[in-house]
């Protein structure tokens, strides 16, 4: 295989093509566990190598249960990723976050049943550390980008990831209301933590489309989508300023997170 790429970017709800790159190819890669959720783009953004791959596939195929992120995750981890930037949409489960807004997480809840979470397998014990999940160089990069460009961000914020497809009822609405939880979404999990077991940065853009069903305004997809075309082209203005401010020297240590971890 000829491509590499140093910066992987999965596309969110919402966002199916990255339309950013130059010279780009598509490809597929076999992974041992099995298909990823679609072909990879790889290609060329002011100077750096970039993949990007739809996290639901191009057509919004793939619900957020049967994400297949193990393989996701393995095949960046191929062409040599050593940074991903993961756009994704979430609710609000407080009034000052507003549809349109965008959060950045640095901490999640795992309100996830039936995924596959680790790469952990029998032979292999892998205890990973995710008592901070996120690359903090990837993060105050996304922070020095939103404050220059004046973009309405909320910082530190805590993710409570479920597994979906449906939506919450409002006993649970309200209960995640009570954990001091900021935003809610399908997706964050394993993603993120996969992504530290295989020594990558990862960072993770939220997009707020709803005020989760506690607000007593029934969430529906529809609503969901509308919210997104809007925020679309600021996201992907928001991922190219982000990739250019990326240093090229690491000063932090997500590479090295299975030192502790492996017995």
């Amino acid at each position: 295989m000829n491509e590499t790429a140093e910066i992987g970017i999965f596309g969110g709800t919402g966002i199916y093509d990255s339309g950013l790159l130059k010279d780009s190819n598509e490809i597929t890669i076999d992974t041992p566990y099995g298909k990823t959720s679609d072909s990879i783009t790889v290609g060329e953004f002011n100077g750096r190598n970039v993949a990007f791959m739809p996290r639901h596939g191009k057509k919004h195929t793939i619900p957020p249960h049967l994400i297949n992120f193990r393989a996701n995750i393995w095949a960046f981890k191929e062409l040599g990723v050593k940074r991903i930037i993961a756009p994704s949409a979430v609710g609000s489960l407080k009034e000052e976050f507003e549809p349109g807004h965008f959060a950045l997480p640095s901490q999640f809840i795992d309100f996830t049943k039936s995924r596959k979470g680790t790469f952990s397998e029998d032979g292999k014990v892998i205890h990973i550390s995710v008592a901070d999940p996120f690359c903090p160089e990837l993060q105050n990069v996304i922070l020095n980008v939103t404050k220059e460009q004046e973009i309405q961000i909320h910082d530190n914020c805590t993710y409570i990831c479920i597994e979906g497809p449906r939506f919450s009822t409002k006993a649970e609405s309200k209960f995640f209301r009570t954990t001091g939880a900021d935003i809610i979404g399908m997706t964050l999990v394993p993603e993120c933590q996969l992504a530290r077991e295989a020594q990558i940065c990862y960072v993770s853009i939220s997009t707020v489309t709803d005020y989760d069903v506690w607000a007593e305004k029934p969430v529906t997809a529809k609503d969901v989508m509308e919210i997104l075309a809007k925020n679309v082209e600021m996201t992907k203005k928001l991922l190219t300023l982000v990739i250019d401010q990326i240093p090229k020297i690491k000063s932090c240590s997500c590479e090295t997170a299975l030192e502790e971890a492996e017995f």
